[in-house]
């Protein structure tokens, strides 16, 4: 048995200053001055946040994206994970065209053989509408891959058509898909007429001005309409800007149930990164949706504040310097994607609660109990009640860190935000009850499990 004292417990509706045991892998009591068992480790927590351990419900671990592959796979994507304060990620799933739904998701089972560090889950992401494929809905349920996603863009997108034969299916099956939203057919036609000149041809900036704010604004409204004739509660990944927040806003106005995710980039990065110098430097920062204006950033905090979005997820795609280097020639060639998982707890803390944006209340509502909810594993994961999962995040906000590449655990040679100070530390993260990362290190490696996710909840 571990007895946590003298710590705050942070939940949405409230800080309370109380003890809490761990039994075994479950949450066994909570309350003040609890009396210490006999034989129990205790940890003192004075002048520290207690926190649910975090969930990133949106990464991307031995992905093979761009002609290669994510320098990130399971084993060292879920070290970082850990190592920052996540104990349960969820990974998307594939089933490529010509896969069954079935296929695609024994394939990131075995990626996960690779070892995890903190427990994880899969989405599902759909490519292809068949009879196969709709029939296969209820396996996936049934094999805990309880929600999905679908894309507007990229090779695996899909068609309106698609896209609403997929919300009416989803809607039949109790559940929910998360989109990439953005309109493809904008972006491709700008893609062209930029590759068209030399300059702009080699140019990262191009990446950015060529998926411009009002084409992920198109496709949020479009996929919520969509899903307004379809009847079906959806979820908008990655929402990177003022635009397509208002197109949001419109569909709730309309009485639909719309949540809404975005990711640390967006809220502490600029599109002003795409124009340093030299080509190494401002491909790091290359992703898609791509980084937005500050005027946008602040929306978002806004937002946030005002319970507007649901989620905070990292969308973590990781790629090395040298991975970057396959569009030294052509913007339209380089891996999309940065690390985040690492660095995300610490970062919303510092950027967001140390500077007044949000309450610690509100960093839990976004990174604990709305992911668990919403994806279908609460109370399980992202509360601090007794019998839930002991996954337990100690936060110091006295602490002082620095973002470093050269003390990540990632396998990323590069940190996006290298040199950022942080105003607090992340001292221990427990995982069902086992004390898996200090300090920012890893201590106990390989003990993640699969979550078997249940249906949404919706709220």
């Amino acid at each position: 048995m571990i007895l946590i004292q003298n710590g705050t417990l942070v939940f949405p509706g409230g800080s309370r200053k109380e003890d809490l045991l761990i039994d075994g892998e479950k949450i066994a009591r909570i309350g003040a001055d609890l009396e210490v068992p006999e034989g129990c480790t205790v940890v003192d927590a004075s002048g520290k946040l207690v926190f649910p351990g975090f969930i990133d419900a949106h990464t991307h671990f031995d992905l093979h994206v761009a002609g290669t592959v994510t320098i990130d796979d399971f084993a060292s994507g879920t070290k970082a994970a850990a190592a920052g304060g996540t104990t349960t990620i969820i990974d998307f799933g594939t089933a490529y065209p010509g896969e069954t739904l079935n296929e695609g998701l024994d394939n990131w089972f075995r990626k996960a053989d690779a070892g995890c560090s903190c427990d994880y889950g899969f989405h599902q992401t759909i490519t292809e509408w068949n009879e196969t494929v709709s029939a296969q809905i209820p396996d996936m349920i049934e094999r805990g891959a309880s929600t999905f996603k679908i894309y507007m863009t990229y090779d695996t997108q899909i068609d309106d058509e698609t896209v609403f034969k997929v919300l009416q299916r989803l809607k039949e099956c109790g559940t929910t898909t998360g989109c990439h939203c953005e309109n493809s057919g904008m972006i491709d036609a700008l893609r062209e007429e930029y590759a068209a000149d030399p300059d702009r041809k080699k140019a990262v900036s191009s990446h950015y001005l060529t998926r411009p704010a009002a084409a992920e604004a198109e496709a949020i409204g479009r996929y919520c309409h969509l899903a307004e004739v379809a009847d079906e509660p959806v979820i908008d990944v990655h929402l990177t800007c003022e635009e397509g927040l208002e197109e949001i806003r419109a569909a709730r106005r309309r009485g639909q149930k719309v949540y809404a995710e975005t990711c640390p980039q967006y809220l502490v990065m600029d599109d002003s990164l795409y124009e340093r110098e030299p080509f190494e430097e401002a491909s790091k920062y290359v992703c898609a949706p791509p980084l937005r204006k500050k005027t946008d950033q602040e929306a978002l905090w806004a937002a946030l504040r005002d319970g507007e979005i649901q989620t905070i997820s990292t969308d973590h795609c990781s790629f090395t310097v040298e991975q970057k280097k396959l569009g030294q020639e052509d913007f339209r060639k380089i891996p999309g994607g940065m690390p985040g998982v690492e660095t995300r707890g610490a970062v919303i803390y510092s950027e967001g609660v140390a500077k007044g944006r949000i309450s610690q209340e509100k960093m839990c509502e976004v990174l604990c109990e709305n992911p668990a909810r919403l994806y279908g594993m609460y109370p399980q994961k992202g509360t601090l009640l007794v019998g839930s999962d002991a996954d337990i995040v100690i936060l110091d906000p006295s602490g002082k860190r620095t973002i470093s590449a050269k003390t990540q655990v990632s396998a990323c040679d590069y940190a996006p935000l290298e040199g950022l100070e942080l105003s607090c530390a992340i001292d221990e993260v427990y995982l069902r009850g086992t004390l898996v990362a200090r300090d920012g290190q890893i201590v106990c490696e390989n003990q993640g499990k699969y979550v078997k996710r249940g249906l949404p909840e919706y709220f």
